[in-house]
């Protein structure tokens, strides 16, 4: 399809953050379609949490928050979050008629004629006055490189691909990462498998106590002023630590969250230290890369607003290189209530642009 389609408002991903804004442009106004298009890569509704492992169930989601204007109830904690979260997406995109085009893929955003903005598609191209990017994380897993790593002979995973515990019976696993993902892995897994082992960079941080609101605002404030400055942004658990829950205290407890430094080396039949005066080697089956993912913006790189940090410079939602351009789901409103406040708030902006004024070189 080579046509060209002219809207006011194109929404890049139908995860929590392009849901909440498709959601804020219908209740200002703007009609799907005709208005506004939201588009999305995957095969079906549920963003990111579709592609989640069995065996996270919905009881254990920390901080699932509903999306703005239809409230999440009577799930089964015993349920995969997968099934729970796309069943309640789907249901969420029929009730407020949203109409998201799926799978569509987004190639390049580029410069287009009269300050608007051409999204270039699987499907054909989209003129649009504003764009809001809604992408997420989950497609760019980041993996770390290690002198050897090519040689392993095993298996070597990241949390992208995590098939649940069941997959590492009778292995000896090493998992790599001090995030939540990593200690969750480990804890499921180390009641199948032969062995684990647990490397972090850097020691892990635990919080004691209560996460209280002004908590949690101090937190997203210090993700906030990377972002301002350019720089990628860093997740929210990055920041506050991992909570010190009855899980992790037994997981201490038996031995599991022993955390092992980063190692210097993978060999072919596992990991290795060397500091100079002594060497260890401890064999593995498997490597498993719980090290987090990167934004998935690639497709913005024509407008080149990243800058020399390597993020691209946010103020609330909005690009500063470009005020056409709204990030959410980005830096701090990548958590589930930080996304429905960005969706409003990029909605809002949007509404303040000038009609058809060119943007400044």
């Amino acid at each position: 399809m080579n046509n060209m389609r002219e809207v006011e408002v194109v929404v890049i991903g139908a995860g929590q953050a392009g849901l909440s804004s498709a959601y804020h442009l219908r209740r200002t106004g703007f009609e799907p379609d005709r208005d506004f298009v939201v588009l999305d890569h995957s095969p079906g509704p549920g963003g990111a949490w579709q592609f989640r492992w069995p065996s996270l169930t919905y009881g254990k989601v920390h901080g699932m928050h509903a999306l703005p204007g239809m409230e999440l109830t009577g799930a089964d904690p015993a349920r995969p979050s997968s099934e729970v979260i796309a069943e309640y997406f789907t249901e969420y995109e029929r009730t407020f008629d949203l109409r998201v085009r799926r799978p569509v893929d987004v190639r390049a955003v580029r410069e287009g004629e009269d300050g608007r903005l051409l999204v270039e598609t699987s499907e054909g191209t989209w003129s649009t006055r504003a764009l809001i990017n809604a992408t997420g994380t989950w497609d760019r897993p980041f993996w770390p490189r290690y002198p050897g790593q090519e040689t392993f002979r095993g298996r070597q995973l990241h949390t992208a691909q995590y098939p649940g515990p069941e997959a590492f019976a009778g292995q000896r696993v090493v998992v790599v990462g001090g995030g939540a993902s990593g200690t969750q892995h480990l804890l499921e897994i180390a009641e199948h498998a032969a062995a684990t082992t647990w490397v972090t960079r850097r020691p892990p941080v635990f919080r004691e106590g209560p996460f209280t609101e002004e908590y949690g605002r101090a937190a997203v404030a210090l993700v906030e002023e990377r972002v301002r400055q350019g720089l990628p942004p860093k997740s929210v658990v990055s920041v506050t630590g991992l909570p010190l829950n009855d899980a992790i205290r037994q997981g201490i407890a038996d031995g599991v969250l022993d955390r092992q430094p980063i190692f210097d080396r993978i060999t072919p039949d596992g990991v290795a230290w060397n500091d100079g005066r002594h060497s260890r080697h401890i064999a593995a089956d498997v490597i498993l890369w719980a090290t987090g993912f990167r934004a998935a913006i690639d497709h913005l790189a024509p407008l080149k607003l990243r800058e020399p940090g390597g993020g691209i410079r946010v103020e609330g939602t909005r690009s500063v290189a470009d005020p056409r351009v709204h990030l959410v789901g980005y830096g701090p409103s990548a958590s589930t209530i930080g996304a429905n406040r960005a969706g409003r708030a990029a909605v809002r902006d949007i509404r303040r642009l000038p009609a058809q004024e060119p943007v400044a070189a």
